[in-house]
């Protein structure tokens, strides 16, 4: 073989390589229920004794038919989440859900799911929602947006800052979300970046948002709560 032929073949293996570790393996068995007492560190959790799972590892009765308390939220919403943490059976199977309850002019407000794309579903109500695009030369920061009615569905890919809005002052709306991971992550934008401990320094926001120090440590000095219940 000659040495630039092996030179390519090596390049073009290195290369797929990559692309297979980049992503979720698929799993290699029917389940593997996670066993949170183990005190072994992998990436996500080992798997429970097969012939020590039952039923109860694939089951919660997580009352997601009955509506949720958005009255003690500064931003009107709460965000009940069912993954990894809550269901263990949904361990390497990258799927979770989420019901979320919007009061009247409530909001889940601008966040991110680091590893998980969110499809969402409104079970009752309206809702203003949207992403916006990545820092990229032809779309830059562009908002995707769309009012949604029930029954209506709406998709956010993995990784952008998206946002959803209850628009009606009167009525409560209510969605379902499903994310592409069992441990999907949630960065409220608002919390990391003021709400942050410790503090980053207002001499790096205030240059970042062109704004007065003193604003920045005025908007550090809020409560910034987390929805997610």
């Amino acid at each position: 073989m000659a040495a630039s032929t092996y030179f390519l073949l090596v390049a073009f293996l290195a290369l797929v390589t990559s692309h297979a570790i980049a992503s979720d393996p698929s799993p290699l068995q029917d389940f593997c229920v996670a066993d949170k007492d183990s005190p072994v560190k992998v990436n996500g959790f080992v798997c429970k004794d097969p012939m020590a799972v039952n039923a109860d590892d694939f089951f919660k009765a997580a009352k997601l038919d009955q509506p949720r308390d958005t009255t003690k939220s500064k931003v009107g919403s709460n965000v009940t989440l069912i993954n990894v943490l809550q269901l263990p059976g949904l361990n390497t199977l990258g799927i979770s859900l989420a019901r979320i309850d919007y009061a009247p002019l409530g909001q889940n407000p601008p966040h991110t799911h680091p590893r998980a794309t969110e499809i969402l579903t409104v079970l009752e109500g309206t809702l203003y929602v949207g992403f916006v695009t990545s820092n990229q030369a032809d779309r830059s920061n562009k908002l995707f947006a769309k009012v949604l009615n029930k029954g209506d569905v709406f998709v956010f890919p993995q990784g952008l800052i998206h946002f959803q809005f209850n628009p009606i002052h009167d009525k409560p709306a209510v969605a379902l979300a499903a994310l592409s991971s069992e441990n999907p992550g949630a960065i409220t934008i608002a919390n990391a970046v003021f709400g942050s401990k410790p503090s980053i320094s207002d001499d790096v926001l205030a240059k970042a948002f062109q704004v007065q120090k003193g604003t920045i440590d005025w908007l550090q000095a809020q409560f910034w709560e987390n929805n997610h219940y």
